[in-house]
């Protein structure tokens, strides 16, 4: 991969790293924003997921922005805003206040992954495709793990307001390096300049876009399910102390992130070598679904905290085999009508983040336990990789042109 083509790549997994810290910052510093401002636990609860209230419904709308302008532009107002709603954050003196920041952090957040997939599909090919997604995804784990090791420790030392500023202010330092590295240097092209793009009715009819939403869905659920309830889990269940629970759970989440990488290279090397990209992409999504089911079956099972955490590795590393090539399909498949796709699918997979924190706490508590929690995690990373592998049809481009003729599809255009 040339210099300036990686520069931009890491640039991009910088940029979801920052998103998952800006997106989990208030959880984060929850207890002593309770308290600052007198919140109760259920408003503490909606401020929590207001943040998908926008996220969610904006995606297929990013996904047409996306398709019909040039995605950098997309990708760094996006930014913007939601550094923006980060430092608004830190001013905020009123649950309505704080609440109407988390869903403009929604709509900014928004833009990441169909803007990323898009800028990916363009400048990236298929032998490179893994390790640039595993570079981009790893920003995915090594968010959480930030958020976890050295959020709480910057928070106890400074105080949540000023680090909601650090946070913003970092993030717009982000966007003057994107435009420096970026500008001239990357290819976009926009659904409105192409002659093979796709409309979305002809997306929405695509069964493997609803294959990878599945599989999609699947995995978000057991990423939501860690993010959120795994520090609770170690130091409630397992005893550990906060800083050990830092180590553990920040761990877990950096194997995630090495493992995306080291899986996209190794993948990229085999289909060099000419093998087949759906055979390697769907054996990284099986092993993953597999390996990430047995590590979450050790946790909720083992009797012993030292057991339960390695298990805890384990299924942190196959996560990451799991998640690596969540939008590399997309990428393939959807060519031109990348953001689109990726709008769909990302809308589908983030209801995971309304259900899988709410339903694990209601569980917790009917059972007074996490083992039937990290059942349905088990479970969810099974059926992520049996959707992957079984419902996403041959990983290469689609030829929507002919797709729109043999539907009998009007005004392929547009």
């Amino acid at each position: 991969m040339p210099p300036r083509l990686l520069a931009i790549v890491v640039l991009i997994g910088v940029s979801i790293f920052i998103n998952y810290i800006d997106r989990g910052n208030l959880a984060t510093a929850a207890t002593l924003v309770k308290q600052e401002l007198h919140i109760s636990p259920s408003q503490l609860g909606f401020l929590l997921t207001a943040f998908f209230i926008t996220y969610m419904p904006m995606q297929p709308f990013i996904g047409w922005l996306v398709d019909k302008f040039t995605a950098s532009r997309v990708l760094v107002w996006g930014f913007f805003v939601w550094s923006l709603a980060t430092l608004l954050t830190a001013f905020a003196g009123s649950f309505a206040a704080l609440f109407a920041c988390r869903l403009l952090l929604g709509v900014g957040e928004s833009v990441s992954f169909p803007s990323m997939s898009s800028i990916l599909a363009d400048n990236v090919g298929e032998t490179q495709r893994g390790f640039a997604n595993g570079i981009v995804q790893a920003g995915l784990a090594f968010g959480p793990a930030f958020g976890i090791f050295a959020g709480g420790t910057l928070i106890a030392l400074y105080g949540w307001r000023p680090f909601f500023i650090g946070c913003g202010i970092i993030s717009m330092l982000w966007i003057a390096a994107w435009q420096a590295t970026s500008r001239g240097h990357i290819r976009s092209n926009s659904a409105a300049q192409s002659t093979d793009a796709p409309k979305l009715s002809l997306i929405l009819r695509e069964p493997s876009l609803w294959g990878a939403s599945l599989g999609h869905f699947f995995s978000n659920f057991l990423l939501y399910f860690n993010a959120t309830w795994l520090p609770y889990y170690l130091v409630h269940e397992r005893g550990w102390t906060l800083p050990e629970m830092g180590r553990i759970g920040g761990t877990a989440f950096l194997l995630t992130g090495i493992a995306m990488i080291t899986c996209g290279f190794v993948s990229d090397r085999l289909i060099s070598a000419g093998a087949s990209p759906t055979l390697v992409r769907k054996a990284a999504f099986a092993i993953g679904g597999l390996g990430g089911a047995i590590g979450m079956l050790g946790c909720g099972y083992s009797h012993d905290a030292n057991v339960s955490a390695a298990w805890l590795m384990v299924g942190g590393f196959f996560g990451g085999f799991l998640g690596v090539n969540t939008f590399v399909i997309a990428q393939t498949k959807a060519g031109d009508g990348t953001g689109k796709w990726v709008g769909i699918q990302n809308m589908i997979a983030n209801a995971a983040g309304l259900i899988a924190p709410s339903l694990t706490g209601v569980l917790v508590e009917a059972t007074g336990n996490f083992t039937l929690p990290f059942t349905l995690a088990a479970i969810a990373a099974l059926s992520s990789g049996a959707a992957w592998a079984l419902l996403t049809g041959k990983i290469e481009p689609i030829d929507w042109k002919a797709r729109a003729l043999a539907t009998a599809a009007p005004e392929f255009a547009g």
